[in-house]
């Protein structure tokens, strides 16, 4: 398939200025420094971005509507997937080479990587469908989410293995998956989740009240757990 996007043949495009500018910041680090960047570009903030999601499930069993809140935190990790099954076609039609690829010899590779598409990148997909998610549950997550997302996208243009345009149509993809299928997602999540209060796996959806103590008719103490409000 054709190519649709370039790098400007020679070298001279603006994406890969800001590659070479911005990967060039490598060979004045230290080279562990180096490699912690790489690490957290290729794993960590990824892993920062499914940790959130578990912080936001936390938060969302709590709240007083929590089915409906974790709905919304169990949708921004499945529009997060989803992001990244569409992204495949995309690469496939796309096709644009890496930088390194385009520009062998030219930048500092902090990480082996594979010689595939470049166009979007994946990890400025996932993280930002997380970030934009939890905006719509938890604006404070959403926010640290969106931050992380930033990071990783400096990070897969420090690396050398990703253009800024990689970088921004991966946060398009994300934010666009999220935002243009959410109406129809929550409207099967949330009854759902519903749904599940009703069964064995409650706690999953409704963290447990804090426990009262009552007097039974026979004038013997005992606990129990006050029942949520989790009307539809």
């Amino acid at each position: 398939m054709v190519t649709l996007l370039a790098d400007g043949g020679g070298g001279g495009s603006l994406d890969w200025s800001v590659v070479s500018a911005v990967n060039g910041l490598a060979a004045d680090l230290p080279h562990a420094v180096d490699s912690a960047l790489a690490f957290l570009g290729e794993y960590g903030v990824p892993l920062g971005s499914v940790l959130l999601l578990l912080a936001a499930w936390v938060r969302a069993r709590r709240g007083k509507d929590a089915p409906v809140s974790v709905a919304g935190v169990l949708w921004a990790g499945l529009a997060a997937g989803l992001a990244l099954m569409l992204n495949l076609p995309v690469r496939a039609i796309v096709q644009r080479p890496r930088p390194f690829v385009s520009h062998p010899g030219q930048l500092d590779l902090l990480m082996s990587h594979q010689a595939n598409g470049s166009f979007a990148s994946d990890h400025a997909t996932f993280t930002m469908a997380v970030a934009i998610g939890l905006m719509l549950v938890n604006r404070r997550l959403g926010l640290i989410g969106i931050g992380l997302a930033c990071f990783e996208g400096f990070l897969r243009v420090f690396m050398g293995v990703h253009y800024p345009s990689d970088v921004l149509g991966g946060y398009a993809l994300g934010t666009a998956t999220v935002l243009l299928l959410a109406p129809v997602a929550m409207a099967v999540l949330t009854p759902f989740t519903h749904a599940l209060t009703r069964t064995a796996l409650r706690p999953l959806v409704a963290a447990p009240g804090p426990r009262r103590t009552v007097v039974t008719r026979s004038g013997s103490p005992t606990t129990e757990e006050p029942p949520h409000d989790l009307a539809a």
